[in-house]
C-alpha cells in the first residue's frame, strides 16, 4: 500500500499554468517607499502595525446576510489597533464572480481581494499575469501565525504553492473537523408527529420525504411542505454521492480502488444516483427551485421551519427552531454503500485572500491579514466586542444572551457569516458554529467520513494545460447533462450518447494524467 501523504486533503480545482508574462520571482518580499519619501516603519510584532496610518482598497464578496463591512467592529476595533484603515468594495454573492472577472479583465485593480475565491486557476493566471503577487517572502516575514500554522500542518502549503514554487493567494484555515463537511438535517418534529423512524437507508429516505410532502406534518391542513432542499445547483450530488460509493478523491469526481484511479461520471453508480435524484424531483421531494434559487432564498427555507431535510455545515440558519432539527448519518445506498464523501481539508477555504501589484505597502497587508490566523484575532472577527457580544467562559468566547436574542444581529457584526473569510476556526473560536446540536450532528457523521483524502495534484505547466483544457469541456457537458437528467429535460435511454459524449471528449485521456499524478505519489 501507499503511504498515504498529508493529514488531510486539500480539495481544489487544477492548477492551471496559463503562463503570461511579468511574473515577480522575489516571493513578495520586497520593501516599497512610503509616500514622499517618508520612511514607515512595518512592526514585525505587536501593534500599531505602522506608526503613519496606512489607507487599503479591498474587494470583497458580501453574503445575504451581512451588514456593511464597515458598520463591522471587527474592522472598526482593527482600524484603531494596527493603525491601517481599510475601505471595502463590496459585491453581493450573486454576480460575485462576474464583478471578479472584470476587475482583472479592465485591471482596475484594488489593493487586496479578502474573502475573495480564488480558484487554483485564478490564483495561477493572475499571479502569473503579474496582477497577484507572490507571498511566501512575506509569509516567511511579515506572518508568523500563519507560517506557524503551515509549519503544524504541512499540507496547508503544498495545497497553495503553485508548481513554480510561489503562492498567490491564502486559504481560510480550519483545524476543527466539524467545520468541513456539511451535517444532514432532518425535521425531527415532523418524523414524530408522522410516527417515523430515521431513515437508514435511501429507499427509506424516500418514503420519508413522501410522508413529509403528503403527510401534513405541518398540520396546517396544505400540502405545502418542501420534503428536500440543497444549495443551488449540483450540491446536491456533492450530498448524496455517499450513498452511491462516489468519492471526491484528488479534487475532482475520482474514486481510489487498488491504486487505480476511475473517474465515475459515466459510471453505472453515477447513473443509480441521478435516476434517484430524477425520481425526488419529478415527485416534487426535491425543491423543484434547486437549479434556479439564490443562496438567500436557500438559507430562508432552512431557517422557515417548513422543510424536511437539507444540508448545512452548521445550524446557524434555523438557530430559533433548531429543537425541531437534528442531524442523522448518510443514508445506505442500494449497494450498501455510506460514505459521506464530502469531507473538507484543513485549507478549506481557497483563494480567501491575495494582495495585487498595485499595493504599495504588501508587507503592512501581509501584518494585517495575519492577525486573524491567531485565535484571539479570529475572536474578534467572529465575536465582535467582548463583553458587548461576546463573554469569556473557562477562556472560551460566547456570544451574550443579549446578543442572541436577535440572531440576525451575528451577521452584521462579522464577516464569517456567509463563508470564506480569511482566519482561522478552530476550538477556541468556534463555539457558536459547533455547538452540542452541532457536534452530536457531526459524531453521526464521523464512522462514515473518508480515512484518507488525497489532494488535488500540482501538475507541472504541460500537464497542467491539458488538464484544464480537458476539464473545461468535461465539467461544463457534465453539469450540463446531469442537471438535465435530475430534472427530466433529458431521458435516461440517452445514458449510453452521455457516455459516448464523455470518452470523444477524452475523458478516458483525463483519467490517465490523474492516474500517472498519482502513480507519482510518495510512496
Amino acid at each position: 500500500m501507499r503511504r498515504r501523504w498529508g493529514r488531510n486533503a486539500v480539495i481544489s480545482m487544477i492548477v492551471s499554468s496559463l503562463m503570461l508574462a511579468g511574473c515577480s520571482s522575489d516571493g513578495g518580499s520586497k520593501k516599497e517607499a512610503a509616500p514622499e519619501g517618508a520612511e514607515n516603519v512595518v512592526h514585525t510584532t505587536g501593534f500599531p502595525i505602522v506608526d503613519q496610518a496606512v489607507e487599503l482598497k479591498m474587494f470583497t464578496r458580501i453574503a445575504p446576510v451581512n451588514g456593511p463591512f464597515k458598520e463591522m467592529p471587527v474592522f472598526q476595533d482593527y482600524e484603531k489597533l494596527s493603525n491601517v484603515k481599510v475601505e471595502f468594495i463590496e459585491a453581493p454573492t450573486d454576480g460575485f464572480q462576474e464583478k471578479k472577472n472584470l476587475l482583472f479583465a479592465s485591471n482596475e485593480l484594488p489593493d487586496a481581494l479578502f474573502r475573495s475565491g480564488l480558484s487554483p486557476l485564478e490564483a495561477v493566471r493572475y499571479g502569473s499575469a503579474g496582477q497577484l503577487i507572490p507571498l511566501e517572502g512575506l509569509i516567511d516575514e511579515y506572518a508568523p501565525n500563519l507560517k506557524k500554522l503551515m509549519e503544524e500542518y504541512p499540507e496547508i502549503r503544498s495545497g497553495i504553492t503553485t508548481p513554480e514554487g510561489h503562492i498567490y493567494a491564502i486559504p481560510g484555515i480550519v483545524t476543527l473537523g466539524a467545520a468541513r463537511t456539511d451535517k444532514k438535517w432532518i425535521n425531527q418534529m415532523w418524523l414524530e408527529k408522522l410516527n417515523l423512524k430515521v431513515p437508514e437507508t435511501t429507499d427509506e429516505l424516500y418514503e420519508v420525504l413522501l410522508a413529509f410532502r403528503d403527510g401534513d406534518p405541518n398540520g396546517n391542513g396544505k400540502q405545502d411542505e418542501l420534503p428536500m432542499t440543497a444549495r443551488v445547483g449540483l450540491s446536491i450530488v456533492a450530498a448524496m454521492s455517499g450513498s452511491f460509493g462516489l468519492d471526491t478523491q484528488l479534487g475532482y469526481n475520482i474514486n481510489i480502488e487498488n491504486d487505480k484511479v476511475s473517474i465515475w461520471m459515466g459510471s453505472d453508480k453515477n447513473k443509480e444516483m441521478l435516476m434517484y435524484l430524477n425520481k425526488l424531483y419529478k415527485e416534487k421531494l426535491l425543491d423543484p427551485e434547486i437549479f434556479s434559487h439564490t443562496e438567500a432564498q436557500y438559507l430562508a427555507k432552512q431557517g422557515s421551519g417548513n422543510t424536511g431535510f437539507f444540508f448545512d455545515q452548521t445550524n446557524n440558519n434555523f438557530l430559533s427552531i433548531q429543537d425541531q432539527y437534528t442531524g442523522i448519518a448518510p443514508p445506505a445506498g442500494p449497494n450498501g454503500d455510506r460514505m459521506q464523501s464530502q469531507a473538507l481539508p484543513i485549507a478549506r477555504d481557497f483563494g480567501a485572500f491575495a494582495i495585487t501589484s498595485i499595493n504599495k505597502y504588501p508587507e503592512v497587508t501581509m501584518r494585517w491579514i495575519d492577525y486573524f490566523y491567531s485565535d484571539e484575532g479570529s475572536t474578534l472577527l467572529r465575536f465582535g466586542r467582548e463583553g458587548e457580544h461576546y463573554e469569556l467562559k473557562d477562556g472560551i468566547p460566547y456570544y451574550t444572551e443579549d446578543f442572541l436574542k436577535d440572531i440576525t444581529n451575528q451577521a452584521k457584526i462579522t464577516p464569517y457569516a456567509g463563508g470564506g473569510a480569511p482566519h482561522i476556526i478552530s476550538e477556541q473560536v468556534a463555539s457558536f458554529i459547533n455547538p452540542p446540536q452541532v457536534q452530536e450532528a457531526q459524531q453521526q457523521l464521523d464512522p462514515f467520513m473518508p480515512k484518507v483524502r488525497y489532494a488535488a495534484p500540482m501538475f507541472d505547466e504541460q500537464t497542467a494545460q491539458q488538464v484544464n483544457i480537458l476539464r473545461n469541456d468535461i465539467d461544463k457537458y457534465y453539469e450540463e447533462q446531469s442537471t438535465k437528467f435530475i430534472a427530466g429535460a433529458l431521458s435516461f435511454d440517452k445514458w449510453g450518447e452521455f457516455q459516448s459524449t464523455l470518452q470523444k471528449m477524452k475523458i478516458g485521456e483525463l483519467e490517465n494524467l490523474y492516474q500517472d499524478a498519482y502513480d507519482k505519489m510518495e510512496k
